[in-house]
């Protein structure tokens, strides 16, 4: 044989041994869908591409990478939701039917929609009431006149249209504002004050009593928090406790009330308000042990991020601290509302990092706030208006979906509650990611690019891999089955 030919066949053999080898490193039963919204493009929740993974050893130190560990699993996932608040209920019922039908498929139904699978409620009016109201007459120690009237007009009707549409899997937590003005030593419902020490065992059992009103209508309810941010006096309804004061109410009031009326199945919630103040909160609530054994978790808001002091690692801190205990965003808002801002891309961008930040510290679960407003960022009786992923025109009966929507989507849509967190670690400072594991062991990735430019990069899951894009300003979630 020449040499020519022994050359010619040589090369022949190598390049289908080759060939072999890379069919071999493909990973046939191992796709990854990818779900995509970014700014200047069409792409809202849209499926852009299938990628392929296949067997890849070391990257190399210049590439940008995301690492998928899901054998390396941490806390389980509740859900995600929003506030179905009096504004956004009374907006809801300026809609057509048409139009209310199409809120509630986006936000609850989980082939359809994002899929919520939480969502929190004013127990007494909040700053998203059109008026201030109680449920009791002035000086009702005993709670004779307890009535829940006032939302049985459009928030309890409305609720239990979101319970319907979600098939019953919706977990509702209460949160009050404010007690009654007579219960307060400031006389009003407003402006912070506290609540006087012979009205706590009363107050206690104002939440016994709304928790059983609302269940006797048809609303399960699922937990509730003590007090919406005991340490702000605003200028709407407010109410303040110090750490000892909340927890000394927890332990000789809320948390013996709940138990003796049965009612220790609720899952009690504690601080509810800003993440700068989260660890000396938790650490004297929760290093009592009387407080304690009532506590399930602790709430937290993200509005100290506006004052440029959010340490989104304080999350951390408690859940290294107290292990056996949850934590839980219960409340996020953008603002101050403007619909000339309505479409800016950082609305969307807020929520997204704060999630993936969130998460990843210890958060088993995210609520936003209203999960619906008017084109005046209300209804609002102080003035204290804001933006909602949706917001309804109530002139035109038209939904405007923000893009903050989307973003909130690609969290809830796919991470379905009973899903374990799983190790997800980036390579670089300008992807921000986080994984999950869902029961039916499929895997959900989010992975997001705030920057101004393109970033190529290799997703690797154990030790296969695949490239891919994350576009300007875009969020993506990838989906493993």
């Amino acid at each position: 044989m020449s040499r020519n030919l022994l050359f010619f066949f040589s090369c022949l053999f190598l390049t289908a041994l080759n060939a072999q080898t890379q069919k071999q490193n493909i990973v046939p039963d191992k796709k990854v869908t990818v779900i995509t919204t970014a700014d200047s493009t069409k792409f809202r929740l849209t499926e852009t591409a299938t990628l392929q993974l296949s067997l890849r050893g070391q990257p190399l130190e210049t590439e940008p990478c995301i690492f998928i560990d899901s054998a390396r699993q941490f806390q389980t996932f509740i859900g995600i939701g929003g506030a179905l608040t009096d504004a956004a209920a009374e907006t809801f019922f300026k809609l057509s039917p048409k139009q209310q039908d199409a809120f509630l498929e986006a936000y609850f139904d989980k082939e359809k929609g994002i899929g919520y699978t939480l969502a929190r409620t004013n127990m007494n009016s909040c700053d998203f009431s059109s008026d201030m109201y109680t449920s009791t007459d002035e000086n009702d120690k005993d709670l004779k006149t307890f009535n829940i009237n006032h939302d049985l007009k459009f928030k309890v009707p409305f609720i239990k249209r979101a319970f319907e549409t979600a098939k019953g899997k919706l977990k509702l937590f209460i949160s009050p504002w404010s007690p009654p003005a007579w219960m307060k030593d400031n006389k009003n419902m407003l402006h912070g004050g506290k609540l006087l020490p012979e009205w706590y065992s009363s107050w206690a059992n104002y939440y016994i009593r709304f928790i059983m009103a609302y269940q006797m209508n048809g609303i399960p309810v699922w937990g509730l928090s003590v007090q919406n941010e005991p340490m702000a006096t605003q200028t709407w309804e407010s109410c303040i406790y110090t750490a000892e004061e909340e927890r000394d109410f927890i332990k000789n009031y809320l948390g013996p009330a709940l138990w003796k009326n049965n009612l220790r199945d609720k899952k009690l919630i504690a601080w509810d308000h800003n993440r700068d103040l989260i660890y000396q909160r938790a650490s004297v609530l929760l290093s009592d042990k009387e407080s304690s054994k009532y506590i399930w978790g602790i709430g937290f808001h993200w509005y100290e991020s506006w004052t440029g002091a959010a340490i989104p690692e304080n999350i951390k801190r408690v859940a290294e601290a107290f292990p056996d205990k949850q934590l839980l965003l219960t409340e996020a808002c953008n603002y101050p509302f403007s619909w000339e801002t309505i479409d800016q891309w950082q609305w969307g961008e807020n929520y997204g990092s704060s999630m993936i930040s969130d998460f990843n510290n210890g958060a088993c679960a995210w609520t936003d706030w209203n999960i619906l407003l008017d084109e005046t960022g209300g209804p609002n009786h102080v003035n204290n208006f804001c933006f909602a992923p949706v917001h309804a025109d109530t002139r035109s009966d038209q939904l405007h979906f923000m893009n903050s929507y989307y973003y909130i989507g690609h969290f809830s849509r796919y991470i379905r509650p009973g899903a374990r967190r799983i190790a997800c670690s980036s390579s670089r400072a300008q992807l921000l990611a986080t994984g999950f594991k869902n029961q039916d062991g499929s895997l959900a990735i989010i992975v997001m690019n705030p920057g101004k430019t393109k970033v190529v990069y290799h997703l690797y899951i154990g030790n296969q891999a695949a490239e891919t894009i994350g576009l300007p300003h875009s969020i993506v979630t990838f989906l493993v089955d």
